[in-house]
């Protein structure tokens, strides 16, 4: 039974990126099979890809999700909106120096008047004077994570969105999802490798610590998503014909298994808190890209149950010694799920 402190390391601060790269499949890539581990570079992965083995991504977009403000009585505020409830409703996080109180005022930007309607928990219910998208995209400022120690600029805007990102409603974005280029897509489409698509809309939550060192009491947050019946059709017929079926991303893997609890995939779209931890049982996943996540991290847990947690270990270590760069303008790693995995 594995416990917090089983998914703890030590991370020299340099290795933490803290700027993209200018092209996006330049990255690297360490490619974990069996017991080997391979140096590669991010534009060589359709290399370890055969034809019609299936690619499934996350089109969630990121909003401009943070603003900056000050309430009735002065004093500064900080909100995060971590979901959109309704065209003029949200959930948020906010800091300041006091809680705000129900029914009060928070002046954003110096002329935009948002009411706190009452709380849920962690978060505030914030009503908005008119259309939220509009408001974000006028008043907001990009949620870069909180390793980053830099403000968003006018690149981030464009390079901390995936190139087929649609859907708006993340927080954070979907980071494997970043080294694909359009060069790179066309090549995976030339060599005959499907792609589909799903949409979970990333919140803040995904960089919640886990303060329990006993995992069975961590409370897991809650995130929105949808799979389309042509997704669902698409992996059926990648299993039916013996290929694998690639998650991209930590997000769409947590999609594709939340939607097969059952035992078999379904299209829809639901809420969920799915908190895997080595031992449970993937039921649609085969491979999966991802990047680099924290320390006693629910993502480290997550790559940690699907390709092994000593491999995951051997594999942190190799990249550490290789200077690999970590988290979400970082480099990535393709795993195989393995089913000797002891629970």
């Amino acid at each position: 039974m594995y416990s917090l402190s089983d998914f703890d390391f030590e991370l020299p601060e340099t290795l933490i990126a803290q700027y993209p790269l200018e092209k996006r499949s330049a990255s690297r890539l360490l490619v974990v099979h069996d017991e080997q581990l391979t140096d590669s570079h991010f534009h060589h992965l359709i290399d370890y890809l055969d034809k019609d083995d299936l690619l499934v991504f996350n089109n969630t977009r990121v909003l401009k999700a943070r603003f900056f403000g000050v309430k009735a009585t002065g004093g500064k505020i900080e909100i995060l909106i971590e979901r959109i409830l309704d065209n003029r409703t949200a959930l948020a996080k906010i800091r300041a120096s006091k809680s705000p109180k129900d029914n009060s005022t928070i002046l954003i930007d110096g002329q935009l008047d948002v009411t706190v309607q009452g709380r849920q928990g962690e978060f505030y219910i914030l009503r908005f004077p008119s259309d939220i998208f509009a408001i974000l995209e006028q008043y907001g400022h990009l949620p870069l994570p909180p390793y980053i120690d830099r403000a968003a600029d006018a690149y981030d805007e464009t390079r901390y969105q995936t190139v087929f990102a649609r859907e708006p409603g993340a927080v954070a974005a979907p980071t494997a999802g970043l080294h694909f280029d359009e060069e790179l897509l066309d090549r995976l489409e030339q060599k005959g490798i499907r792609t589909a698509y799903l949409t979970l809309h990333v919140g803040a939550g995904t960089f919640q610590p886990v303060r329990s060192e006993n995992l069975s009491e961590h409370k897991m947050h809650t995130e929105w998503y949808t799979i389309p019946q042509e997704t669902v059709d698409a992996v059926r017929a990648a299993k039916a014909a013996g290929r694998k079926v690639v998650a991209v991303g930590t997000t769409s893997l947590r999609a594709l298994e939340s939607a097969s609890r059952t035992g078999q995939l379904v299209a829809g779209s639901n809420e969920t808190n799915l908190f895997i931890t080595p031992g449970y049982r993937f039921r649609t996943v085969d491979h999966l890209v991802t990047n680099f996540h924290l320390p006693k991290s629910t993502l480290l847990m997550l790559v940690s149950a699907f390709a092994g947690y000593e491999r995951i270990r051997k594999a942190y270590a190799h990249a550490i010694a290789q200077r690999y760069r970590f988290f979400s303008y970082g480099d990535a790693m393709l795993l195989e799920h393995r089913n000797d995995i002891p629970a």
